[in-house]
C-alpha cells in the first residue's frame, strides 16, 4: 500500500512556499490519497487565500469555513509553540510534515529567542503531544537546512537543534519514526534571494550581492518536495536525508537573472549569520552517512537508534557548495527550466500592475 492511502496528514507552516508546494503535491495523491490534509499555521489570512486557490474562488463570504474539519483540505489556526493548540491538531494523525519555522538568517539574529521559540520549543512540543498524549502518529518528517551543519548562525543552531530533539524523540515515541530532510536554497522561495534580486532588477537596480566569492546550494520547490516525500518513504528511524545538489556562485546567479539589462551589482558584503560557503554534510558526519541513490541518509549520532554501524561511508570530505558549482549557462537554464528567468516583457507587465 501507498504510504499515505487513507492516512490523516498534518502540515505545520502549511501556508509557507514549501507547505503550498507539499500540500499540493499531497492532494494529487502521488503517494496515496489521503483521508485527509490538515493545513497548520498562525496566519488566517494566508490560510484563506489557499483555501479560496483550492475552491477556485476569487470571491466568498462564510460559508467557505463550513464543514473546514470534515473537508479533505481542512485548516487549523494554531501555532507549534502553544500546546494546547497543536494538540488537538495532532489528534487522530497518521503523518506529520513540520514546515514551520522562523528561517530567515537575519531576522533570527535580531530576534534569536523567537527562533528558539518556534524552531526548538515549537519541534520539542510536537515531540511531547505524542509522547504524553500517547498519539499513534507513524512518521514525523522534521525539514531541516544545510545551515543545521556546522552551525554559524541562530537559525542554523536552532534547526540543527531541531534535528537531534527528533533524533532522540525515536527513543522517546518508539511506536513513532522520527526522521529529518536537510538541503540548501529554495529557489524563489519567500524571503529567498531570488525574489530580491527579481524586485530589484525591476526598479532599475542596483542588484546587491554579498561577496563575489559566496556561494549556495540550489534547488526548486518541487526538489525539495521530492525530497521530504524520499525521507517518507525510505529513511529509517532518526535518519536525515540530504539531497545530492548543485551550487552556484550569488554572483553568477545575480548576472543571468540581469541578463543583457544595463543594472550594476553592488557588493555589500556578509550579512549578519552568513557563511561564505554552506555544509550538507560536516567533516564529523562522513562516516556515518550512507548513500541512497539520488539522496545521502545520515545516521544517527545515538548508538541506541543508530541501525548499523558495518557500511562504508559515502564520503570522504565535507559536502560544501564550494565544491559542486554548476556554470552559468547551467544555471541559466536551471531558472528557465523553473520559470524563473524574466522577460523584459514580463518586467515591463508587473510595474503595470
Amino acid at each position: 500500500m501507498l504510504p499515505l492511502e487513507n492516512k490523516r496528514v498534518l502540515v505545520t507552516g502549511g501556508t509557507g512556499s514549501l507547505g503550498r508546494v507539499l500540500v499540493r503535491r499531497l492532494l494529487k495523491a502521488e503517494l496515496g490519497q489521503p483521508k485527509q490534509v490538515i493545513v497548520f499555521s498562525r496566519d488566517e489570512a494566508k490560510q484563506h487565500a489557499m483555501r479560496m486557490s483550492y475552491l477556485r474562488r476569487i470571491a466568498a463570504t462564510d460559508e467557505i469555513i463550513y464543514n473546514n474539519f470534515h473537508e479533505l483540505l481542512s485548516f487549523r489556526v494554531g501555532d507549534i509553540r502553544d500546546y494546547h493548540s497543536l494538540s488537538a491538531a495532532l489528534k487522530d494523525v497518521d503523518i506529520v510534515f513540520n514546515a514551520a519555522a522562523l528561517k530567515q538568517v537575519p531576522t533570527c539574529e535580531y530576534f534569536p529567542f523567537q527562533a528558539v521559540e518556534t524552531n526548538i520549543i515549537g519541534v520539542q512540543n510536537i515531540v511531547r503531544v505524542i509522547s504524553e498524549q500517547r498519539i499513534p502518529v507513524e512518521t514525523v518528517v522534521g525539514i531541516s537546512t544545510d545551515k543545521a551543519c556546522k552551525p554559524v548562525s541562530v537559525m542554523g543552531m536552532t534547526k540543527a537543534l531541531q534535528e537531534r530533539i527528533f533524533i532522540e524523540a525515536n527513543l522517546e515515541c518508539p511506536d513513532t519514526r522520527f526522521v529529518c530532510v536537510r538541503y540548501g536554497n529554495v529557489l524563489a522561495s519567500r524571503g529567498s534571494v531570488i525574489p530580491l534580486f527579481q524586485e530589484q532588477i525591476r526598479n532599475g537596480g542596483p542588484v546587491t550581492v554579498t561577496t563575489p566569492e559566496m556561494t549556495r546550494f540550489l534547488m526548486s520547490l518541487e526538489e525539495a518536495a521530492d525530497t521530504i516525500f524520499a525521507a517518507l518513504m525510505h529513511a529509517k528511524r532518526g535518519e536525515t536525508f540530504v539531497r545530492k545538489m548543485v551550487s552556484a556562485r550569488i554572483i553568477d546567479l545575480a548576472e543571468v537573472l540581469i541578463g543583457d539589462r544595463d543594472i550594476k551589482i553592488e557588493f555589500v558584503g556578509v550579512r549578519p549569520g552568513e557563511k561564505m560557503h554552506e555544509l550538507l554534510v560536516s567533516e564529523e558526519e562522513i562516516w556515518r552517512t550512507m548513500d541512497r541513490g539520488d539522496h545521502y541518509a545520515i545516521q544517527p549520532i545515538l548508538p541506541e537508534v543508530l541501525p548499523r554501524t558495518d557500511f562504508v561511508p559515502a564520503l570522504d570530505r565535507e559536502y560544501t557548495s564550494a565544491d559542486t558549482l554548476i556554470t552559468k549557462d547551467e544555471l541559466r537554464e536551471m531558472l528557465a527550466t523553473s520559470g524563473l528567468l524574466m522577460s523584459q516583457d514580463q518586467e515591463e507587465v508587473d510595474l503595470l500592475q
